[in-house]
């Protein structure tokens, strides 16, 4: 990926003055590691008159599948051999806007501790990207810079020169000119409007993406003509998360008319105390469910299999009548996280007696897993490819057969209550499949059938009348095995 600043200047005011508000020597290349490759700060031409700075990004592009989250069953049509086979080598997106935040952050804020009064001149501004995704075509690129204060080319890209007859590309070469823009502002413009015009990022999207929107959108976005397809797209299209960020700007607006602050503006309401209660999150609910089967059950000796990085075991080792917790998982890495979450090489002799991480793949049979009362396979099975099922299912019921087993999936019913879930998309990139109700009582229906177990369901999270609760649990029973509940009523 590539883009060049360029400006020019008198003897009075040097083109050079470019490095001081770039805080790159213009007698220097300079390079910078980001999560995703190498940034290069490059000046092709730096004389009084003229001056250029170059931001070139060489994107890992291995380390961006690994690092990345695929989209998972229903998901994009360009998520499987297109994760390496792709643009994004080479045209600007998000990629692109992350590097220009970390390379010239100081730039993007107005800051020049040596040149102070430098950031808040415009000066003559031109910035080039020779390759630019855009969705919505030059039309678009048009609608985004201009009410900015931009003078703008964007000049299609033809899918081939050979042969004009198949159209142009969806790429664009982009000049924009101005002489009233500051560097920073052109700066925060940037960040904002490339992946805007992409209308993709490469990592999620959370709730903090919101205050740097509304940072790099401040003096411009709370008046541009096109705010809410700016703040839609730049969120990910995320509903929640755009109809929070449109609120925000809309106080802005009001108290920049009324020439007053925000907080004065936003003082309807007092602020939460803190004895509001919050929504207990789902995975802790779904733990609760566990660990409260586990207890009805009376075992004492439990595997988590699949137990990711440990917050299950964590749970788990509060109780003490779990004498024995043994965690499985096949990736090394996970298990690392789990021993630093449960600190394991601080762990007291006594405590750290009663846990254990393995590595092993759950759909091999392994003689160290038999003799358990009770194994938990929390949000496991939906990552394992359909084919795959039978021999997890006799590795664990067949083969281990404990006493009791804890299965829980989500509900995909429940997937279209979720606000920031597009329709047709599991709600995890690694998820091959996501069950209905039905389809899960069957299955589980089945395995109890062959394996001589008795299996009851459960809901857990807030049960929605039409579509059900977000998680289902399973908790089979060994039909020759008698519960601790049923040993007390006995």
């Amino acid at each position: 990926m590539f883009l060049t600043i360029t400006t020019t200047g008198t003897p009075e005011r040097p083109a050079t003055d470019l490095g001081f508000l770039l805080h790159k020597h213009p007698g220097k290349a300079q390079a910078f590691s980001t999560s995703h490759g190498r940034a290069h700060v490059l000046y092709p031409e730096a004389g009084t008159d003229r001056c250029t700075a170059a931001l070139l990004l060489e994107v890992d592009t291995v380390a961006l599948v690994r690092r990345g989250k695929g989209k998972g069953r229903g998901g994009a049509p360009d998520a499987a051999l297109a994760q390496y086979v792709n643009d994004r080598p080479y045209a600007a997106s998000s990629l692109l806007a992350v590097a220009l935040g970390n390379v010239f952050s100081s730039a993007m804020r107005g800051v020049c501790s040596a040149r102070p009064e430098l950031p808040e001149q415009a000066r003559p501004l031109r910035i080039e990207v020779p390759a630019l995704p855009a969705r919505g075509g030059p039309a678009l690129v048009h609608r985004l810079f201009e009410p900015l204060g931009w003078r703008v080319t964007a000049e299609p890209v033809a899918l081939d020169t050979e042969f004009p007859e198949w159209g142009d590309s969806r790429y664009v070469r982009l000049e924009l000119d101005s002489e009233t823009v500051t560097l920073a502002q052109a700066l925060r413009h940037l960040y904002v409007l490339l992946p805007v015009l992409d209308d993709a990022k490469h990592y999620w999207v959370s709730s903090d993406e919101v205050d740097k929107l509304l940072r790099a959108g401040e003096g411009w976005l709370p008046e541009h003509p096109e705010q809410k397809l700016i703040t839609s797209r730049y969120l990910s299209r995320r509903w929640s998360l755009t109809r929070q960020a449109l609120e925000r700007l809309e106080l802005v607006r009001l108290a920049e008319a009324d020439d007053s602050e925000v907080e004065e503006i936003d003082n309807a309401v007092a602020a939460e105390s803190e004895s509001e209660e919050k929504p207990t999150p789902l995975a802790v609910r779904r733990r609760e469910a566990i660990v409260a089967a586990l207890r009805e059950s009376g075992a004492a000796r439990v595997l988590d299999l699949g137990c990711g990085q440990g917050q299950l075991v964590q749970a788990l080792l509060k109780d003490v009548r779990f004498t024995e917790i043994v965690g499985v998982d096949v990736s090394v890495r996970a298990l690392t996280i789990a021993a630093r979450r449960l600190k394991l090489d601080r762990m007291g002799e006594r405590q750290a007696a009663r846990v254990e991480l393995r590595q092993g793949s759950l759909v091999y049979t392994d003689k160290r897993l038999g003799g358990y009362d009770a194994a938990v396979l929390s949000e496991v099975i939906e990552h394992l490819d359909l084919p795959r099922l039978p021999a997890l299912e006799y590795a664990v019921f067949g083969a281990a057969r404990p006493r009791t087993v804890v299965v829980t999936t989500p509900n995909v019913e429940y997937n279209v209550r979720w606000e920031s879930l597009p329709a047709g998309r599991v709600r995890h990139g690694d998820h091959r499949f996501e069950w209905t109700r039905e389809e899960f009582r069957a299955w589980a229906g089945a395995v109890a059938e062959r394996h001589g177990y008795g299996v009851r369901f459960e809901a857990v999270g807030p049960e929605d009348p039409e579509v059900g609760p977000p998680t289902q649990m399973a908790v089979f029973t060994a039909a020759t095995t008698t519960t601790a509940k049923e040993a007390k009523a006995a």
